[in-house]
């Protein structure tokens, strides 16, 4: 990293201003669709320590879990591995009224398994050739498909990979498969490019943003979903807390004594 680019970084309190604007919008989003029933998919893909996990932190941290769904899959089972691909992904697509964020997405086979050899060449090539039609089917659907890739750097990634190393509640971000991942850096770089180039269409486009100031990415990444997904301000009547009624009136907390009570440490 140049010696300037530190200075450049976005400050956290400008940051936390614009998040603040911008995670307002994000709730009159929501409001649209759920009124609308509309049916939203979101997959964010890059390199570990993209920031990838930080930015679905800042979209999700103001809004309904019952909207906004996080959908991190892990490793397939003996089972999943022998369904079809897309099955276990597909399973987890919205409702209507729904927004689903995948955190990594389908675009494992093209990326990990591709890399690693847990799948074969022929099942890499012909994820690359079915991967836009099922996505054509998706959009075709009614479902609004975002796909974000985030770009860091090489320089980038290995700062935070060592902050990991000596960060003991993030040192758990850190797995083996990181490790082999930051030592086949230009592997990777080759399975995105071959990605991009076959998957990135018409209908399903991909939208490349650069994650080396993570305060500006995220920042970045929301207002291009909030421009990706078409809504509009929903007219709300103004919510009156009703009078509590006494019916029944006693005291309540006398009825708590001798509880068991967690202690006051702070």
């Amino acid at each position: 990293m140049a010696k300037g680019a530190a200075a450049e970084r976005m400050k956290r309190k400008d940051y936390e201003k614009e998040l603040e604007k911008l995670q307002v919008e994000l709730c009159h989003l929501q409001d649209y669709v759920r009124e609308n029933k509309l049916r939203v998919i979101i997959l964010f893909e890059g390199r570990d320590a993209a920031g990838k996990g930080g930015t679905i932190k800042a979209i999700t941290e103001k809004v309904s879990p019952r909207v906004f769904r996080v959908v991190a899959l892990p490793a397939p089972s003996d089972r999943e591995k022998t369904q079809l691909f897309f099955q276990r992904y597909m399973e987890r697509f919205p409702a209507g009224g729904e927004i689903v964020i995948f955190d990594r997405s389908w675009y494992n086979r093209a990326g990990v398994e591709y890399v690693m050899g847990f799948c074969t060449p022929a099942d890499h090539q012909r994820f690359l050739t079915l991967c836009p039609q099922m996505e054509k089917y998706v959009i075709d659907g009614g479902i609004i498909l975002v796909k974000i890739w985030l770009e860091v750097g090489m320089d980038e990634q290995e700062r935070r990979f060592k902050a990991r190393i000596d960060d003991p509640v993030r040192q758990w971000k850190l797995s083996p498969m990181d490790l082999e991942s930051f030592r086949r850096w230009y592997d990777y770089s080759r399975a995105r490019d071959l990605m991009l180039k076959k998957t990135s269409t018409k209908d399903a486009p991909w939208s490349i943003v650069r994650s080396d100031d993570k305060r500006k990415a995220r920042l970045n990444c929301i207002a291009h979903i909030l421009g990706a997904i078409p809504y509009k301000r929903i007219k709300k009547d103004k919510i009156k807390l009703p009078k509590r009624a006494d019916k029944g009136r006693y005291n309540d907390q006398a009825s708590l004594k001798g509880m068991n009570f967690v202690a006051e440490r702070y």
